[in-house]
């Protein structure tokens, strides 16, 4: 059964943290602007939180491989909840400084780099090899429910109270969390033999490159965001608002969340044999809504394409997080989540600073068709590699709980 103690109370306290989280980025937008009035501002907030996610990663991901991935939930679930607290207080009293401001998103991103590892590793800990295609599932339905709720609960809370009770919402979200997370077993997983930290994270990038179907599929997500991310969040809305208005690119963004939405619901019924074959083929209809955008379609069919996209996104993303949970060892799942990580986040800002001036010289329309078709190249190309294509549901001969990180000179 799926809804043991033990996950229902991670699915409970998960929950309530991505819906926190989801209201914070308008609050703290309309609060920038509301306080500056300059984007400058609100970009160098966004950047300062970017920043220490990406430089401290792979360090997150060996502390969650080392300790306890509760210890490091409840730890870092408390210290976001403080430091949102802090933002809200900023805001609440009217002591507004982007100094300050900034200065506690980059506390907030080194945290959440050590969370982010911890969340990828803990699942398969709660429940069983058969749930967690399930078990993800379930949990990628809440965020993708919330990613609805979130945003129109924020924009009510922000013009009916304020943006600053939107963020302190969000702190109390944290420490609800925390305190859901903190009644999760101990850890199941006894760690190799204790190492320096570095030479973890060293461990850790052997074990990525080791494993023959990891770095194709993490490559390509990568390649993915990066001709996905600027196109779709910045040419988006400007090809759309030209051709149908403002409210047409809402529609579009709200429909995509649908089609996340609905297909998440219906993977935790499916049944697949081969996880990795299927999820490139389905992520490859995530390049649906920027072909839309390239080829000029209207309003009705640019939905029905985002709608595709969502599916499409959902089931690979699904696909993807299960395989990396039953394949990979789980003493060094975090920080094998961490390298994908890295990867796939280090590639959205460079992909938001090229699209401007990619749409300056060859014009918006035709990068977002390119980039819709580069998308299904990048999405495709893992299948070229054999282990990627046969890759099953069952690890073969056990070779999940053994691995080259057990070794005593072995430098993931």
């Amino acid at each position: 059964m799926l809804f043991t103690p033990p996950f229902r109370g991670f699915f409970l306290g998960r929950t309530v943290s991505l819906l926190g989280s989801s209201m914070a980025p308008v609050a703290l937008a309309f609060a920038v602007l509301d306080a500056s009035g300059r984007l400058t501002d609100l970009g160098v907030v966004l950047a300062a939180q970017m920043v220490p996610q990406l430089a401290l990663l792979l360090v997150g991901g060996a502390v969650a491989d080392r300790m306890s991935r509760r210890v490091v939930l409840v730890v870092t679930n408390l210290g976001a909840g403080v430091v949102q607290g802090l933002v809200a207080a900023v805001l609440l009293t009217g002591q507004y400084r982007p100094a300050v401001v900034a200065g506690l998103a980059f506390v907030l991103g080194a945290i959440e780099a050590f969370a982010s590892p911890a969340l990828r590793g803990i699942v398969p800990e709660l429940v069983r090899e058969d749930d967690l295609q399930k078990a993800t599932a379930v949990l990628a339905s809440a965020r993708n429910a919330v990613k609805i709720a979130g945003p129109a609960a924020a924009g009510l809370l922000v013009a009916g109270a304020g943006p600053g009770w939107a963020i302190a919402a969000d702190a109390l979200s944290f420490l609800v969390a925390a305190a859901f997370l903190a009644r999760l077993p101990p850890r199941t997983v006894v760690p190799a033999a204790r190492r320096r930290l570095l030479a973890d994270v060293r461990a850790g990038w052997v074990e990525f490159r080791r494993i023959p179907w990891v770095w194709p599929m993490a490559l390509s997500y990568c390649a993915i965001n990066l001709v996905n991310t600027g196109p779709w969040l910045v040419l988006g809305p400007s090809l759309t608002k030209e051709r149908d208005g403002e409210a047409a690119w809402g529609l579009v963004l709200g429909v995509r969340a649908v089609g996340l939405l609905v297909m998440s619901v219906v993977v935790v019924r499916l049944v697949v044999r081969h996880p990795l074959r299927v999820g490139t083929v389905a992520g490859a209809a995530g390049a649906a809504g920027l072909l839309a955008l390239g080829l000029g379609f209207g309003t009705t069919w640019s939905a029905v394409c985002a709608f595709v996209a969502g599916l499409g996104f959902a089931v690979s993303g699904i696909l993807w997080e299960t395989s990396l949970q039953r394949h990979v060892p789980r003493e060094a799942l975090s920080r094998v989540a961490s390298h994908d990580d890295l990867l796939s986040y280090a590639a959205i800002p460079l992909s938001q600073l090229l699209v401007g001036p990619a749409a300056a010289v060859w014009g918006g329309a035709t990068v977002a068709l390119w980039a819709g078709v580069l998308f299904v190249v990048a999405a495709l190309a893992p299948l070229a590699v054999k282990p990627v294509r046969n890759l099953g549901v069952h690890a073969a001969g056990g070779s999940r709980e053994s691995n080259s990180l057990n070794g005593a000179n072995d430098c993931r």
